[in-house]
C-alpha cells in the first residue's frame, strides 16, 4: 500500500445475549496485540447505552484498559455520543485519556440517533445539533484556557478550569462522524477531521465527500486526515471469505435495523456487501482499499474485523493479513 495510508482497528465491544463477556476480555487483548504487531496505527471503540439484549462494554473504561496493551498507538472513540453528556465531563475524561496515552488520544464524536439513550439522560433528540456544537466549543476552551466563563444555551461554567490539561497542544483532535449534508458541513466547520462511515454504501458516500470538500474550502480549513470506518474481512481465499463472515455481519446489521438505523440489511448478502463492506483475500482487499482511496480520498482505514459470532481465530487471521496489506 501507499506509505501515507494508515490502518486502524475498530475493536468490537459488543457480544450476543448469553455469552460470557468476562471470558471474552482476553480475546480483546489478543486482538489489540495482533493489531499492534501487524503495524496498525490506531484503535477505535464504539459507544452506546441501553443495548439489551446485546451486551456492550462501556467506552471510557474499556479504552483506558486496552490502551495499556497498546503503547504508541492512537486511541479514540468511533464514536462517543456527545449530546446527552455534559461537555465538562467529556473534556475532563478526554484530557485524562490524552495523558494516559502519551498524547495519542483522538476524540471521535457524533450526534447519536437512538431515542432511548436521549430519553434516559433527559435530553430531547431535537436538541442534538445545538448541544453538540456548544459542547465542542466549550471543550476546546476548557483544554486551552486556565479558567473559563461560559454561559450558553445548555451549559454553564463560571470562572473555573479543568484539573488536568491534555498533553496535546490545543487538546485532543476532534473527529466528527456525520452521514447527512448538514452534519458533514458541521464537521468541516468545527472538526479536525470527518469520520466517514460507509453504512449506506459508496453511492451515498461519494456526494457527501464533495459536500465536505466544498465546506472545507469555504471555511479555509484543512483536515488532519481523511479517516473512514469500514467492515473488513480478509480471508485466506477469495472463494471462502464471504461465507466465513456472512452470519456475524448479518447479525450486526439486523441489530442496526432493530435500533432504527436504515441499513439495507434485507438485501441478499452479496448485493448488500457490494460497495459497502471490504471482503476478500489479500489481493482483492488491497484493490478495494486502493479504490476507496481514489473515490473518497480516504487515507486512514479504520477496519472492524470482528462482529458478534465470528470465531477468534478468524478475527486474528484477518487482522494479520490486513497488516500485511498495509506493510
Amino acid at each position: 500500500m501507499a506509505g501515507d495510508m494508515k490502518v486502524g482497528l475498530f475493536v468490537n465491544t459488543q457480544f450476543p445475549e448469553g455469552e460470557s463477556v468476562a471470558a471474552r476480555i482476553p480475546d480483546l487483548i489478543a486482538q489489540v496485540s495482533a493489531a499492534r504487531e501487524a503495524g496498525f496505527a490506531s484503535l477505535w471503540f464504539p459507544h452506546h447505552w441501553l443495548t439489551h439484549p446485546l451486551q456492550m462494554l462501556q467506552l471510557t473504561p474499556v479504552m483506558s484498559y486496552l490502551a495499556a496493551h497498546a503503547p504508541g498507538m492512537t486511541i479514540g472513540p468511533d464514536i462517543l455520543i456527545l449530546p446527552p453528556l455534559n461537555p465538562v465531563h467529556v473534556a475532563e475524561e478526554a484530557a485524562t485519556l490524552d495523558v494516559l496515552t502519551g498524547g495519542n488520544f483522538i476524540l471521535g464524536v457524533g450526534l447519536g440517533y437512538r431515542e432511548p439513550e436521549f430519553e434516559a439522560f433527559g435530553v430531547p433528540l431535537r436538541e442534538r445539533a445545538p448541544r453538540f456544537s456548544e459542547a465542542i466549543g466549550l471543550m476546546r476552551r476548557l483544554w486551552t484556557e486556565d479558567r473559563v466563563t461560559h454561559q450558553g444555551r445548555f451549559y454553564s461554567v463560571s470562572d473555573a478550569g479543568i484539573g488536568v490539561k491534555p498533553l496535546q497542544p490545543g487538546g485532543p483532535p476532534i473527529y466528527i462522524a456525520a452521514q447527512a449534508e448538514a452534519s458533514v458541513r458541521r464537521a468541516a466547520r468545527i472538526g479536525d477531521a470527518w469520520l466517514m462511515v460507509n453504512i449506506a454504501g459508496l453511492a451515498a458516500l461519494a456526494p457527501l465527500v464533495e459536500t465536505y470538500r466544498a465546506a472545507l474550502a469555504e471555511h479555509g480549513r484543512t483536515p488532519r486526515e481523511y479517516p473512514i470506518t469500514l467492515e473488513c474481512y480478509v480471508g485466506e481465499s477469495q472463494a471462502s471469505a464471504h461465507e466465513e463472515c456472512r452470519g456475524p455481519l448479518e447479525f450486526k446489521y439486523r441489530a442496526y435495523a432493530a435500533w432504527g438505523m436504515e441499513s439495507g440489511a434485507a438485501l441478499p448478502f452479496a448485493e448488500f456487501a457490494r460497495d459497502r463492506f471490504v471482503i476478500g483475500d489479500k489481493s482483492a482487499v488491497r484493490e478495494e482499499i486502493a479504490r476507496y482511496g481514489e473515490l473518497v480520498g480516504a487515507d486512514h482505514f479504520i477496519m472492524r474485523c470482528h462482529w458478534p459470532g465470528l470465531p477468534q481465530e478468524r478475527v486474528l487471521g484477518s487482522i494479520r493479513r490486513l497488516g500485511e496489506i498495509f506493510a
